[in-house]
């Protein structure tokens, strides 16, 4: 039997109606399909559903037993394919992976804004500097800083940002300041953030035709938060964003060294991987957080 839950549909309206012509009116078949659909599903089951004969057809006492069951299923089915166009029905988890962000408090409050009319949709913001496999993950929604090159994703851009090579004053009272690129390397003591799927250092990305990778990193770290608090020390200099230096740098508790080395700048954006059917909470929840780093990287004079 190539349809079972057609078979079933079949079933359950003919024992409503006890008629099978009026059954096939209902269903849009012709008498013939209902027949057809009633003897396979008899088959199959391996017991006879209605007692039948040229006037009238009626349950039989196991018939009877299996519209129960076959009605309540149905239900169940018509339940799980039914599509839930009303807002205050839409439930479960969208996962979301992400850096570490300076605004992250800001960010989980202005989605959660936006969200309000969605309470039973469930958020699992996982905080990660590597790029997780989407499928073992089940990630649903990825932000990013850098750039993205696979064609597969949806991407939408809310920003740019620079990166600076910053110091302490503390540190430049004792080294002075440095008078190229050169000597910065082979003279001061520097920090770098770590690969951890290599254990190696990141490269010093300045643009095109400057990078490096500190010969010798008096710091090494994996997070990026922990390698500016050595900046402050004044135990390290650093390559950082500029949106987590910027303050500093105004108010004088750090140092921009070489500030005409501009850095090739990067996207800061939100992307999700190009699917056929994308589930009503993750687009509720992709526009939303769209919206909400729009809201708050407009704000920031650094880009």
């Amino acid at each position: 039997m190539t349809n079972k839950l057609l078979a079933l549909r079949c079933f359950c309206t003919a024992a409503k109606e006890l008629h099978f012509r009026k059954t096939a009116v209902r269903l849009g078949v012709s008498p013939q399909v209902v027949t057809r659909l009633i003897s396979e599903l008899e088959e199959e089951i391996g017991e006879i559903l209605f007692k039948r004969n040229s006037r009238n057809i009626q349950l039989t006492p196991f018939g009877q037993e299996f519209f129960q069951k076959a009605e309540k299923f149905l239900q169940d089915a018509d339940k799980l394919f039914l599509k839930k166009n009303n807002k205050d029905d839409l439930s479960g988890t969208v996962r979301i992976t992400l850096p570490r962000l300076p605004f992250n408090c800001e960010i989980i409050q202005r989605l959660f804004l936006r969200l309000e009319k969605y309470p039973d949709i469930a958020i699992d913001w996982i905080i990660d500097q590597r790029h997780l496999n989407w499928t073992e993950y089940q990630i649903d929604i990825g932000i990013r800083v850098g750039k993205i090159s696979n064609d597969n994703f949806i991407v939408r851009k809310i920003a740019e940002h620079y990166e600076y090579i910053i110091a302490a004053p503390k540190l430049i009272a004792k080294y002075g300041l440095p008078k190229d690129l050169e000597d910065l390397k082979n003279n001061y003591p520097l920090g770098s953030e770590i690969n951890r799927e290599t254990g190696r250092p990141w490269q010093w990305v300045l643009n095109n035709q400057e990078q490096f990778i500190p010969n010798r990193p008096m710091f090494l770290s994996a997070d990026v938060y922990s390698e500016y608090a050595a900046v402050l020390a004044g135990r390290i200099c650093a390559l950082t964003v500029d949106f987590l230096c910027e303050k500093d740098i105004q108010e004088g508790k750090i140092i921009r060294l070489l500030p005409e080395i501009i850095s090739t700048p990067w996207d800061i954006y939100i992307y999700r991987p190009y699917q056929n059917i994308v589930p009503k909470r993750v687009q509720i929840v992709f526009d939303a957080l769209t919206d909400a780093l729009q809201e708050i990287y407009s704000d920031r004079v650094i880009f």
